[in-house]
């Protein structure tokens, strides 16, 4: 068992409390780093602990040097990530007034949860709206544990209907679960700046709970709401990490400024190795909810039953503009159905 470490609470000299030794017990079973690296500060966590171990480390086999992943993550220029730009889907029908106005109120739920404030224009001084470093993880960390679960929900779904259907799903499943994968690489990055306390796992674990049981049964009735809501909710996406990138160049934010992105992402996003700075990361997570925002906005034009999943398809004039992986033709709005079908 690794030895213990006084927390701050705890004067050197003094025995530990049993509520000391059961999280060193728990980090010395599991292997849980009980900091965070890469930062000299210890961002949105209250436990005790030194930077010694990885808070998610490689598995434990004498024979494997690592896990490789099926998904290979297209590859975006500077330019590509720069020209990403916020933007909206006009509700035309009940069932989009449905998913934008559920959006609405869960971006009004996180941002109560994570502590975020934007301010209104002239109101941008005060000091409730000021988001520092710590703030923005935690609702990064907070939004990115939601956002890794429509995506699994879908592709579950559609692949439990092609079975006992007892026919193909025509590419659907596979981009869903890969959106799902993207996703829970953005929480696995923003993990290696920030770990979150006992707070944040049970508000994370709740909402988890009541999130993807919510989102299951609203696919079962209709998969076309389901897919605008993420479009909806891939526009908030876009528009917080839009703000946290303006924030970081307007100097707000300047532990970010001389820190490198962790290597996790370098790996993922193949960074250039003059661009791997906390900016570029920002700018990397905002080009795939850009993505994801345009994939579900396009789904959600499409005959759930019956359609081809156009980013999974070949096209007899590839030459033409049409749905693909990267940023090639970035549609803020979507593709219509006329348009790839």
């Amino acid at each position: 068992m690794s030895s213990l470490i006084a927390s701050p609470r705890t004067a050197i000299g003094t025995a530990p409390s049993a509520y000391h030794l059961l999280l060193n017990r728990h980090a010395a079973i599991y292997g849980i780093q009980r900091t965070f690296a890469g930062i000299g500060k210890r961002y949105n966590s209250s436990t005790p602990g030194d930077n010694s171990k990885e808070f998610f480390p490689p598995p434990k086999a004498p024979h494997i040097k690592q896990v490789k992943t099926a998904w290979v993550h297209p590859v975006y220029t500077d330019e590509q990530m720069r020209a990403v730009a916020v933007g909206h889907r006009d509700a035309k029908n009940w069932s989009d007034r449905v998913a934008f106005g559920t959006v609405r109120v869960l971006r009004w739920g996180m941002d109560r949860v994570s502590g975020y404030r934007h301010p209104a224009p002239g109101q941008e001084h005060l000091s409730r709206f000021q988001m520092t470093e710590k703030k923005w993880l935690t609702r990064f960390i907070f939004l990115e544990s939601v956002a890794g679960v429509p995506g699994m929900v879908g592709g579950m779904l559609r692949h439990l209907r092609s079975l006992r259907g007892l026919k193909r799903d025509n590419g659907w499943i596979e981009t869903l679960l890969e959106e799902a994968y993207n996703e829970r690489m953005h929480l696995l990055t923003f993990l290696k700046l920030a770990k979150p306390g006992l707070f944040m796992r049970l508000l994370v674990l709740g909402a988890q709970g009541v999130f993807f049981n919510g989102f299951f049964l609203s696919y079962l009735i209709s998969p076309r709401t389901c897919h605008r809501f993420v479009g909806y909710l891939e526009e908030e996406a876009v528009l917080t990490y839009t703000r946290a990138i303006q924030d970081l160049e307007a100097g707000k934010l300047p532990e970010w400024e001389k820190t490198e992105a962790p290597e996790i992402a370098v790996q993922y996003w193949k960074m250039p190795e003059e661009n791997r700075t906390i900016k570029d990361l920002l700018l990397y997570v905002r080009a795939d909810e850009a993505k994801h925002r345009e994939v579900n906005h396009t789904f959600g034009n499409l005959n759930q039953a019956k359609d081809p999943n156009p980013y999974a398809a070949e096209y007899k004039d590839p030459a033409q503009p049409h749905p693909e992986k990267g940023l090639t033709h970035v549609r803020t709005k979507g593709w219509e159905r006329d348009e790839v079908i």
